[in-house]
């Protein structure tokens, strides 16, 4: 209390010219000095700058950060008006460079309080710790407490009114806007002159400047060439070089603010978030409206007396006084992990996952038992549901996941429900391929649309549809890569065929087929449990003859030229031909079926078991003969 006393004495003394004043770095930065100065708050006959000051704005500036290059402005300030008004020098010795690395222990601010003491100044500053240090010490101080500035019109206003969504400025480029609502908008200019770089890193300073002095403005990230800032409403992002090629500004805001009432639920969804759903994800694509969504969703369960919490970078949600938000960019899963737990939230709303550390913690603490809200970018609703497959145990997604909201163009668009269960997967029909599968319902309609299971060493999702007549369904086209895979640890030049749901055809050398098949069977038993599908296996290159002559009389014979090289065999058709399925036969032996390339060009390497009986024929002179 009595350093307090001393400090408003000097504060009010009517004494208000201080003979020498050094100033620290807080109150370099803040740009109080030159403000105080100006409004005859504070006279002086000498400011003196310790060399540490400028040393510590040197080297933020040179890591690209935006306080150097306020403190930096600052000083050339002072300069400007201390003609005919008070001396201004610099003293001291440059620190070194350990010492500038370790200005946050306190290393640069005792060098300038041992300045202040040596010239007996008055030690200027908005650090309450150097205040109090160099009050203990003996040294005359003015603290000034950084002030908290009101809301006031930036230049960045300017181009803003009610419809736009965001503004983007780029030095040498005119200024534009997005206008309008979430998925319905257009891209406007704003005015016919360009942006000026001076312009754009004036703008940036002043937004820099107002985050730091107001309450509802923080900068979230700095980093060497860009620097994220939320002002108020405006989420702002700042790039310069060498990060990118010129200066530039992205600021965004939402446009309307909702709330759950407005998206008109249906009373089973309003059911489900109010009573069940505690894993949700909130999906869609940039600009759909996801943010707003979210906010509406927080809101209402803060309503229902449910303590709410979020964790975002940046945080842009604009939520009420009763919502805590953290910023996980100012600390790391850890801390939010234990933070969380402890405080024990009813629901806890994750902005923007991106990477997988992002994923894995959004499961921990839903598998801790904490309701989870997460928004993810997804062009379509099982989009987002992927994104969590092989960062996540696949048994485990449903019990992660319960419920995904798709957003798109600003209302809810489709809502999907996931569930665990043992069956046989859609497309197969034997009672021993019965497997966990992750079944994933239109919530409104409880229609099957997803499947999601192991299928050999891959887990797929599988789209579970009617198929069109004639069409191959999803199971057939994540067969062949997968079954051709299992073999190829058997036998090197494995070729399949998928016949049905529930049955595809194996054709490997003869020296392979005891191989696979096993003593009494037991391999193929194995390989047929593992895949799912009954399995055949047949001699490659031998009995895969047509097996009804009418598909032969339904079918043309087509020209070709034959070229032999290297390490193919090239079969030219007619560019009419491109990407048509060719049936190729050695006399009457079907051979395999190729689809021809953008120039009706086929390609067969010499290399494998196909190739090799396409040269073999030639060299015979036996017919080859293309079909479609």
């Amino acid at each position: 209390m009595d350093n307090e006393n001393k400090i408003n004495e000097l504060k009010n003394s009517n004494e208000s010219n201080f003979g020498k004043i050094v100033p620290d770095t807080s109150v370099i930065i803040e740009g109080l000095l030159s403000e105080k100065i100006k409004n005859n708050e504070i006279k002086a006959n000498e400011i003196i700058i310790h060399e540490a000051v400028l040393a510590e704005l040197e080297h933020q500036a040179n890591l690209g950060k935006a306080v150097g290059f306020l403190g930096l402005d600052e000083i050339k300030r002072l300069k400007g008006i201390s003609a005919n008004n008070f001396e201004f020098s610099f003293r001291g010795e440059r620190p070194r460079a350990a010492e500038i690395r370790h200005a946050s222990l306190g290393e640069i601010d005792a060098m300038i309080r041992q300045l202040a003491y040596d010239e007996d100044a008055a030690l200027i500053t908005s650090d309450k710790v150097q205040s109090e240090v160099a009050l203990a010490r003996g040294i005359k101080v003015l603290y000034f407490k950084k002030p908290e500035r009101g809301i006031k019109k930036l230049k960045l206003d300017r181009f803003f009114d009610e419809t736009t969504m965001s503004v983007h400025l780029r030095e040498n480029v005119m200024p534009y806007a997005k206008k309008g609502m979430p998925g319905k908008w257009d891209f406007v200019s704003l005015r016919k002159a360009v942006l000026k770089q001076e312009e754009v890193q004036e703008i940036s300073r002043e937004i820099i400047e107002d985050a730091k002095l107001r309450r509802d403005g923080f900068i979230e990230i700095e980093r060497e060439g860009s620097t994220i800032v939320q002002l108020g409403k405006f989420r702002i992002v700042i790039t310069r070089p060498p990060f990118s090629d010129g200066w530039e500004i992205t600021a965004v805001r939402p446009v309307k603010r909702l709330n759950l009432n407005d998206y008109k639920l249906s009373d089973k969804l309003k059911e489900r978030i109010s009573r069940q759903a505690e894993g949700v994800l909130v999906a869609g694509s940039p600009g759909m409206g996801k943010t707003t969504f979210s906010q509406a969703l927080a809101e209402f369960y803060a309503s229902k007396e449910k303590i709410v919490k979020t964790v975002e970078a940046p945080r842009d949600l604009i939520l009420p006084d009763n919502i805590t938000q953290y910023a996980i960019s100012h600390g790391d899963a850890q801390e939010i992990h234990d933070i969380l737990l402890l405080s024990r939230p009813d629901y806890t709303f994750f902005d923007e996952m991106r990477n997988t550390d992002d994923f894995k913690l959004f499961a921990d603490l839903r598998l801790a038992g904490v309701g989870m809200v997460g928004v993810v970018h997804a062009t379509n609703p099982i989009d987002a549901i992927q994104r969590f497959i092989g960062r996540v145990e696949m048994g485990v997604i449903p019990q992660v996941i319960d419920t995904v909201v798709f957003i798109k163009n600003g209302f809810i668009n489709e809502v999907l429900s996931l569930k665990m269960t043992v069956k046989v997967p859609s497309g197969m029909t034997e009672a021993d391929l019965a497997r966990p599968v992750v079944v994933v319902n239109n919530f409104e309609t409880g229609k099957l649309e997803y499947e999601i299971y192991s299928y050999g060493e891959q887990t797929v999702v599988v789209p579970v549809q009617e198929t069109k007549k004639g069409a191959k369904k999803g199971i057939h086209m994540l067969a062949k890569p997968a079954i051709e895979d299992e073999f190829r640890r058997y036998s090197r030049n494995a070729e399949v065929d998928v016949v049905s749901d529930n049955k595809c055809i194996v054709y490997v050398p003869e020296r392979d087929i005891a191989k696979i098949i096993g003593k009494q069977g037991k391999n193929i038993s194995i390989i047929e449990k593992s895949l799912g599908m009954s399995v055949e296996v047949r001699e490659l290159g031998s009995n895969r003859e047509i097996k009804s002559t009418e598909k032969e009389t339904k079918q043309a014979e087509v020209p070709y030229s034959l070229d032999i090289k290297k390490n193919s065999i090239l079969f030219g058709l007619d560019i009419k031909m491109q990407n048509k399925d060719v049936d190729v036969y050695l006399n009457d032996k079907f051979l395999m079926t190729a689809k021809a390339g953008k120039t009706g060009l086929i390609k067969v390497k010499k290399s494998n078991n196909v190739g090799r009986t396409i040269l073999n024929a030639v060299n015979k002179g036996e017919k080859i003969r293309l079909l479609v």
